[in-house]
């Protein structure tokens, strides 16, 4: 099975370099036309719009299931500086769980995966689910929950 957000990644990306980038412009055209407030007002609002969209951290997310090995590839789509790729991948029978964590007050949903290593349970990193919609989050935690037989 393969899950990922590639469309509505592309749609995002588009509102965010349009919408940062009109910001700019607007916030240009108030200094060129001597109303300074608002050119700061804008200003703002564009710095407002990175923090934002840095805070809600928009991830691509590819799940892929095979008989015998679960993938995860993921990046952060709005990002400062150049793009970190991450990966996860390992044998299906080495999942112990998975958690579904809420931040940023409750409005985002993360996805933490469990996996038994010869140490003991280690947790990989969170990957946000923000970027995918309601019933692609449904199909992963299905998947998930397939996999562990639950």
């Amino acid at each position: 099975m393969v899950t990922e957000n590639s469309e509505r990644i592309k749609r995002i990306n588009r509102l965010f370099y349009m919408g940062a980038a009109l910001l700019a412009l607007g916030s240009l055209i108030c200094f060129l036309t001597g109303r300074d407030v608002a050119g700061f007002v804008a200003a703002a609002t564009v710095v407002l719009w990175f923090v934002v969209f840095q805070a809600i951290d928009l991830q691509y997310v590819r799940l892929e299931t095979t008989p015998d090995r679960l993938t995860l590839r993921y990046y952060s789509v709005a990002r400062f500086g150049k793009r970190e790729y991450h990966a996860m991948e390992f044998p299906l029978a080495t999942l112990y769980d998975y958690r579904l964590e809420k931040s940023l007050f409750g409005l985002v949903h993360d996805l933490v995966l469990v996996v038994r290593t010869r140490q003991g349970l280690a947790d990989y990193d969170p990957v946000s689910l923000a970027a995918l919609s309601a019933e692609e989050q449904r199909q992963i935690e299905a998947e998930l929950k397939r996999i562990l037989r639950r």
